[in-house]
C-alpha cells in the first residue's frame, strides 16, 4: 500500500502530449493506438506474424560473443606482447631456448588471465538475461492467450497481474491498482502506482503511464500496450551498453604507452649499434647477434609476471578487507582513481523505507500521529505495505485497542481507515496520501487535542508544509481522526468525511552513518565524490545537506539529454550532483569524465547502474546487488560502505607503487646497460659481453625484482591518486640510464687503460660491476625518500641480495668458465668495488630528480587534492 503523494490527473486522456516518439508516455492512448495500427482488443494473429518479422523478436538481451581467435588477436597486437614475442622468437632462433620458453610461458599466462577476465562482459549479459520474462498473457484476435515473450510485438495488448515481469516498454490503458517495481531502472525502493493517463515528464520515471521492460507489478492489474520491444527498449539499452567495447582503462592505457616507450628505446638502440658496427667492420653476424642481445636485454620479460604476482598480492590483501577483485588490473585503476561516481541508495542510503518522524499542522514534531498511524496500519485489512512495515518496525501501537470495521486501501480513495473501540470510546482513523486525507478535513488538531476549524488559509499553509516535506526528500502518510459514536460498530465510505487533520508520518531512504566519515576520507585522499541518481533534485540535495557532505552544482537527466558528449564532458567538471538521469545517461557520465582524462569509478547495485559500471574504468558493485550489476562489476564489496572502498583506494595505490618500481627500474637500468656497450662498441676492439652474458645479466637482474610486489609503500605514494605516467618513465630512464652509463664507462676505462686487462677479464669484471649496481640500487630508487628512512620488505632483500649472490658465484668461481668468465685479480674487484659505491652515492642524489613527477601529473595530483573535476 504505497500511496504516492500526487493527485489525479483527468484531463488530456487520449491527446498527444509529444511530438517525440521516445517519450511515448507523453502522447496518449489515441495517439498511440492510431500509430501503432491496434485497437484495445489487440492484433489479429496474421498481424502480429507480420510485425514479428518486420521488427524482430523481442529479445532485449541478446549475446556478442568474440571468437576465441578475435579475443587472442586483439592481445597479440600490443606492443609490449608483440615486443616479448619478437624477443622469444629470437632467442629461439640464436639457441637461447630457456629464454624463448621463459618469456612464452609469461605471455600465455598473461594472455590467459585477460580471456578469463573478459567473459565478465559476457556473464553480465547472461545475468540480464535470466531475468527477463519467458511468456506473457496477450490479446491475439480478440481473445487473451499465453505468448512467448520473444513473440510479442509492437501493438500488442498484454494483461499483466501482480507478480509479473513486464515484458517490453508500453503504456497502461486501464489500471486496477496497479504498483511497478521499478527499481532495476531507477534504483529506488518505492514501488510506483500506474494510472492509465499520460506522464507529465520526459524522463521513464516521471511516467506515471509508462511500463517498461525489466521491471515487475507487484500488486493489482493493469491492461499494457506494448510500443517498442527488443533492443528499442530501454532494458535492451542496458543489454547493449554492456556489450559495447568501452575505452581502454587506465591500466591498459598504461600498458600501450609503455609498450611504446620500450619500442622506440628498443629501435634507436638496435639502429645505433648495428650502424656504428657497420661503419667499423661492415656488419657481421657477432655484431648482428649483439645487437639482437641488446633487444632482447631492453625487454621487460618478467613485466606480466611481477605485474600478475602484484596484482594478486594486492587482490589477497583486499579481500582481507572485504573488497572482492574481479578483474586484477582494477586494483591498479582502483589506486589511479581521482573521480568516484556513485548511487545514491544502498551506498549513501541504507536502501531500506524508515520512519524519520512525524510532525502535526504547525510543522512541530508530534509523537501522537506516528501512534494514530501505527494504530491504522496494525488493524487495516488488505496488502500491507513497506510504509506499514516501517511504522510497525519503529515502534508497537498504543495498547488497549481492538478493531470493530476497517475500509482497506484502495487506489480511487487512495486512503485507508480503521474504527477502532477502546472502553466506550469509538475512533476512526484515516491515513493516506496527505492530499486526499487534507481534502477531506475539515478542522485541524491543536497541540493540546483541541480541535480547531480548518479555513481556506489554513488548508493553504498545510499544503504548502506538505510541499516543503516532499521537497526535503521525505515520504509522507497524511493521517486524520474522527470520533464515532458508542453505538457505532461498521464503517462505509461516506463517514470519511468531516475529519479532524492530526498531521503526517514521514518516510525516508535513512542515510548511513558511516558515509560522512567516507566520503571525507576519500576526498582527503584525492577521490573527488559525484552523485548520481535517479532520483528527483530535492532528495539528492536533502541526503547531501543531512550527510554534510561538499557538494556543486547539480544536473538534471533533461539537461543531460539536450547536451552533446562534449558540452556534457565540460559541464560534469562543474557539478557533482546529477538527479533524474537515466541508465544509459549514467554511462554518459561516466565516459565524459573519462575523455577530461579522469581515472574514473562507479559504484551501483542495480541493473539501471550496469552500464555505467561497465564504462568505468573500474566498476564497483555490492554483495547485496543485482545479479547484473555484480557480473559487470570488476570489484565487489562485501560491506555495501564506502569506507569500505576507501581502504580498497589505499590498496590500489600501493599495488601500483610497487608496478611503478619494477617498470622504472627495468627501463632505466636495461636501458643504461644496452647504452653502455652500445656506445663500448665504438671504441673497444671487441664487444663488451657476450651475447649470452648480456641474456645471463638480465635474467639474472629480473629473478632479483621478484619480491617487488611484496614490498612496502612509503605513505606519500597512497596520499593521492596515481596513473601511469610514461613521461615521468621516461625522465627517469633518461636520468639513471645514462648516470649508470657514465660509471660503466668509467669501469671500461678503468679496465682497458689502468689495468689492461684481457677480453675475458674485462668482460666479467664489468658483469660484477654491471649487476651489482642494477640490483643494489633498487633499494635507493623504491622510495623518494633518502633511503636510510624507508625500509624495504625482508622478502625483497632476500631476492634481491641473493640474485646478487648466485651472480657473484657464477662470475667469480670456476662455474663461470662455462659462459666464457675469467679469473679477476683482488686489485681489479677492489676498484670496481669503489665504483660502485661511487655509483649508488649518485644514484641517491640523483632519484629525487628522476623521480620527479611530469607537468600533468603534477597538475592532475592539484586537482585531486583541491577537489576538482
Amino acid at each position: 500500500m504505497d500511496q504516492p503523494g500526487s493527485a489525479r490527473r483527468t484531463s488530456g486522456r487520449g491527446t498527444t502530449r509529444s511530438a517525440d516518439p521516445a517519450v511515448f508516455w507523453q502522447q496518449g492512448d489515441a495517439a498511440l493506438l492510431a500509430r501503432l495500427e491496434t485497437r484495445p482488443g489487440g492484433l489479429s494473429a496474421e498481424e502480429a506474424g507480420a510485425r514479428l518479422q518486420r521488427f524482430g523478436p523481442n529479445v532485449a538481451v541478446t549475446g556478442l560473443k568474440r571468437s576465441l581467435a578475435a579475443k587472442i588477436g586483439r592481445r597479440l597486437a600490443e606492443p609490449l606482447v608483440a615486443i616479448l614475442l619478437i624477443a622469444a622468437a629470437i632467442s629461439g632462433g640464436t639457441g637461447d631456448w630457456q629464454s624463448f620458453f621463459i618469456i612464452v610461458a609469461i605471455v600465455l599466462m598473461s594472455i590467459t588471465l585477460d580471456l578469463v577476465q573478459e567473459q565478465k562482459a559476457e556473464a553480465a549479459v547472461e545475468a540480464l538475461r535470466r531475468s527477463v520474462a519467458v511468456s506473457a498473457r496477450v490479446r491475439r484476435d480478440g481473445v487473451a492467450r499465453d505468448v512467448p515473450v520473444r513473440e510479442i510485438v509492437p501493438g500488442d495488448i498484454v494483461e499483466l497481474a501482480a507478480g509479473k515481469l513486464v515484458p517490453a516498454d508500453g503504456v497502461v490503458l486501464a489500471a486496477h491498482g496497479a504498483l511497478a517495481n521499478e527499481a532495476v531502472l531507477t534504483g529506488e525502493p518505492y514501488l510506483v502506482e500506474k494510472h492509465p493517463w499520460p506522464g507529465a515528464g520526459t524522463a521513464p520515471a516521471d511516467a506515471s503511464n509508462g511500463l517498461f521492460a525489466g521491471t515487475t507489478i507487484t500488486g493489482g492489474e493493469a491492461v499494457m500496450l506494448v510500443v517498442e520491444t527488443g533492443a528499442a527498449t530501454r532494458f535492451g539499452a542496458i543489454s547493449a551498453s554492456l556489450q559495447a567495447r568501452e575505452p581502454p582503462t587506465a591500466f591498459e592505457r598504461g600498458l600501450h604507452a609503455l609498450g611504446m616507450l620500450i619500442l622506440r628505446l628498443t629501435g634507436f638502440l638496435v639502429l645505433f649499434v648495428l650502424l656504428t658496427q657497420m661503419l667499423r667492420q661492415g656488419l657481421t653476424l657477432e655484431s648482428f647477434l649483439f645487437a639482437v642481445a641488446l633487444a632482447v636485454g631492453l625487454t621487460p620479460e618478467l613485466l606480466p609476471m611481477v605485474t600478475t604476482v602484484t596484482l594478486a598480492r594486492g587482490a589477497v590483501r583486499m579481500a582481507r578487507r572485504q573488497v572482492v577483485v574481479k578483474r586484477l588490473s582494477a586494483i591498479h585503476d582502483l589506486g589511479a582513481m581521482d573521480v568516484l561516481c556513485t548511487d545514491k541508495t544502498g551506498t549513501l542510503t541504507e536502501a531500506r523505507i524508515a520512519l524519520a518522524g512525524s510532525f502535526g499542522p504547525d510543522g512541530a514534531a508530534c509523537a501522537r500521529v506516528a501512534d494514530l498511524a501505527r494504530l491504522n496500519s496494525a488493524f487495516a485489512a488488505g496488502t500491507r505495505s513497506a510504509l506499514d512495515d516501517a511504522l510497525l518496525a519503529d515502534g508497537a501501537p498504543p495498547p488497549g485497542w481492538r478493531c470493530l470495521d476497517d475500509l482497506p486501501f484502495d487506489f480511487e480513495r487512495r486512503r485507508a481507515a480503521v474504527l477502532l473501540a477502546q472502553g466506550d470510546e469509538r475512533l476512526m482513523i484515516v491515513k493516506g496520501a496527505p492530499e486526499a486525507v487534507l481534502a477531506l478535513s475539515t478542522r485541524v488538531e491543536a497541540p493540546d487535542g483541541t480541535a480547531l476549524a480548518l479555513d481556506d488559509a489554513g488548508r493553504a499553509r498545510l499544503a504548502a508544509l506538505i510541499e516543503q516535506k516532499g521537497r526535503e526528500g521525505l515520504r509522507l502518510l497524511g493521517v486524520a481522526v474522527r470520533q464515532a459514536p458508542e453505538s457505532r460498530d461498521t464503517l462505509v465510505a461516506a463517514d470519511e468525511a468531516g475529519l479532524v487533520f492530526a498531521g503526517c508520518a514521514a518516510f525516508l531512504d535513512p542515510p548511513k552513518a558511516s558515509a560522512s566519515g567516507a566520503v571525507a576520507r576519500l576526498m582527503a585522499a584525492g577521490v573527488k565524490v559525484k552523485i548520481i541518481s535517479g532520483d528527483g533534485a530535492a532528495v539528492v540535495e536533502h541526503l547531501v545537506g543531512a550527510l554534510g557532505l561538499p557538494a556543486r552544482g547539480i544536473v538534471t537527466g533533461d539537461e543531460i539529454a539536450r547536451l552533446s558528449d562534449t558540452a556534457l564532458a565540460t559541464r560534469c567538471l562543474h557539478a557533482d550532483l546529477f538527479v533524474r538521469v537515466a541508465p544509459d545517461q549514467k554511462r554518459r557520465i561516466v565516459l565524459a569524465l573519462r575523455r577530461r582524462g579522469h581515472t574514473v569509478g562507479f559504484l551501483g547495485d542495480g541493473i539501471n547502474d550496469a552500464p555505467a559500471i561497465h564504462a568505468a574504468d573500474v566498476g564497483l558493485s555490492v554483495e547485496g546487488g543485482t545479479d547484473v550489476a555484480r557480473e559487470a562489476a570488476d570489484v565487489i564489496l562485501l560491506n555495501s560502505d564506502l569506507g569500505v572502498l576507501a581502504e580498497g583506494v589505499s590498496e590500489g595505490r600501493r599495488t601500483y607503487a610497487n608496478i611503478m618500481k619494477y617498470i622504472r627500474m627495468g627501463t632505466s637500468s636495461n636501458f643504461g646497460n644496452m647504452l653502455s656497450m652500445a656506445f663500448a662498441s665504438l671504441f673497444l676492439p671487441f664487444l663488451p659481453l657476450a651475447p649470452l652474458q648480456i641474456l645471463l645479466n638480465n635474467l639474472i637482474y629480473d629473478l632479483s625484482e621478484i619480491g617487488i610486489p611484496f614490498d612496502r609503500a612509503d605513505p606519500e605514494a597512497l596520499a593521492a591518486p596515481r596513473a601511469w605516467d610514461m613521461g615521468g618513465v621516461l625522465r627517469f630512464t633518461l636520468v639513471m640510464g645514462p648516470l649508470s652509463s657514465l660509471f660503466d664507462l668509467a669501469t671500461f676505462g678503468v679496465l682497458t687503460w689502468g689495468f689492461a686487462v684481457d677480453v675475458d677479464t674485462f668482460r666479467t669484471a664489468w658483469f660484477v660491476e654491471s649487476i651489482a649496481t642494477q640490483i643494489l640500487v633498487i633499494f635507493l630508487i623504491r622510495t623518494a625518500r633518502p633511503f636510510w628512512l624507508s625500509r624495504p620488505d625482508p622478502i625483497l632483500a632476500m631476492t634481491s641480495l641473493g640474485a646478487l649472490a648466485l651472480a657473484l658465484v657464477l662470475a667469480l668461481t670456476p662455474l663461470g668458465r662455462m659462459v666464457g668468465f675469467a679469473a679477476v685479480p683482488a686489485g681489479v674487484l677492489l676498484a670496481i668495488a669503489g665504483l660502485t659505491l661511487a655509483y649508488l652515492v649518485a644514484a641517491e642524489a640523483l632519484k629525487r630528480l628522476a623521480m620527479r613527477p611530469t607537468s600533468h601529473a603534477r597538475q592532475r595530483r592539484h586537482r585531486s587534492a583541491h577537489g576538482g573535476a
